[in-house]
């Protein structure tokens, strides 16, 4: 199966997850703020929310091409001989980590160190070696396949550098993304040479739940408190120069929590319909786009709405979050209601909590089913996942939706019909 990514509502066959691991249990309110993670979870609910969309996940891909990302740290270091102490070397670098915790770390399996690498925490010492990487769950931020070539993005914030090194690590060393090495298909924000700062000394910064390939020809990114205009334009000109698209989308949003990325406005679950955050994405001139062609030529719209009927769809039709209606909208979009993954056109997952825009997904003639049913449904055999259409699948988000992200950030797909 070879990755590559050119939609964002092609069936699904092999995708990145993070389990939800322990290092979120040490988040405390006083530090919260600082690891940007919005609440104080409970770590065993949370879990166990997660493993039902993984359930799902395997349902629909197999078992075999849902990748934890933890498996994928392990099976990169005991690829080769030399992967442990790098790891661990740049590791404690960028911690700024005394040579003893090195050693610590060296002493271990390699299984262990892989948990200890993302948690930050020895359990057999009782030791906490370094903060963790709560937001490690959001695997849809680390990186992004467009067409044939994966961008590893660069996060704009401390907190979630060390996902940074450990992604870089994986990517450039694990096996599977052997091809797209050989192939020069990988595109590193990180690489200070090829995305140096601006003379302004505006840095780059991109990550993934900005990013959107709407066909092979398409892609959007949003400029957002996240990504960086400045990152934007170098992803632009490399992606042109390497021939990957024809046309990049540069959408800006305004600069706030609730709006973190663009796909906290708005999502595809079909080839003509998009969930979306009625203020922003079709209403009014906050979310201006612009489309830059490998041609030179940039074209302007005054909204995502009016880039989409006019340059992809004239007949795309909006799901609005919480129906389009306040306070129900405003609600709904800050629990997730417009962060969908669809698994295949028309078959999307979304938390079970967001009941207005439920009503709208029926209205626009969607089935909806809990994750639970649909499973039990599914192992029973009453129901073949090849014939699933029309359907919006419910997963459990108590705890979840408590992170502030939805199942689109929580899967990074690499492999598409």
């Amino acid at each position: 199966m070879s990755l590559s990514v050119s939609s964002e509502i092609g069936k699904l066959e092999k995708v990145i997850i993070h389990r939800p691991d322990s290092g979120i249990s040490r988040v405390s309110p006083k530090r919260a703020e600082e690891l940007l993670f919005d609440d104080i979870v409970f770590l065993p609910k949370m879990q166990a929310e997660h493993d039902v969309l993984t359930d799902i996940l395997k349902a629909f891909v197999g078992p075999k091409n849902v990748l934890e990302i933890t498996d994928l740290l392990t099976e990169t270091i005991k690829d080769h001989p030399d992967n442990k102490n790098l790891i661990i070397d740049r590791v404690q670098d960028y911690e700024e980590l005394p040579d003893s915790f090195g050693e610590k770390m060296k002493a271990l399996e390699i299984p262990e160190l892989s948990e200890v690498l993302i948690t930050g925490y020895l359990k057999n010492e009782d030791f906490i070696l370094f903060d963790p990487i709560p937001n490690f769950i959001f695997t849809r931020d680390i990186a992004v396949v467009v067409n044939d070539h994966v961008v590893i993005t660069k996060a704009s914030k401390a907190a979630r550098h060390r996902e940074n090194v450990l992604t870089r690590f994986i990517f450039w060393r694990h096996p599977i993304f052997r091809t797209l090495r050989d192939k020069d298909q990988i595109i590193n924000l990180n690489d200070l040479n090829l995305f140096p700062p601006s003379r302004q000394g505006q840095h780059v910064s991109l990550e993934g739940g900005d990013v959107m390939i709407i066909n092979k020809d398409y892609l959007l990114i949003g400029c957002s408190e996240r990504t960086s205009m400045h990152g934007v334009h170098l992803l632009k000109d490399t992606l042109f120069k390497k021939n990957v698209v024809k046309n990049v989308v540069i959408i800006n949003i305004p600069d706030d929590r609730s709006y973190m990325h663009i796909d906290t406005l708005f999502t595809m679950i079909s080839e003509d319909e998009i969930v979306a955050y009625k203020p922003i994405v079709y209403d009014g001139n906050s979310s201006n786009v612009f489309v830059h062609k490998s041609n030179g030529d940039v074209a302007e719209y005054s909204s995502v709405k009016r880039f989409f009927e006019a340059e992809i769809n004239p007949d795309i039709k909006f799901i609005f979050a919480g129906d389009g209606r306040s306070p129900y909208q405003e609600r709904e979009q800050w629990t997730d209601g417009c962060n969908l993954v669809a698994l295949k056109s028309g078959v999307a997952i979304t938390y079970d909590r967001n009941t207005v825009t439920d009503h709208a997904f029926k209205k626009a003639g969607y089935n909806i089913i809990k994750a639970y049913d649909l499973l039990q449904n599914i192992k029973s055999g009453a129901v073949k996942v090849d014939k699933i259409s029309k359907t919006i699948i419910h997963i459990p988000s108590n705890e979840l939706s408590r992170a502030r992200g939805g199942s689109h950030c929580m899967t990074c797909p690499i492999s598409r019909k």
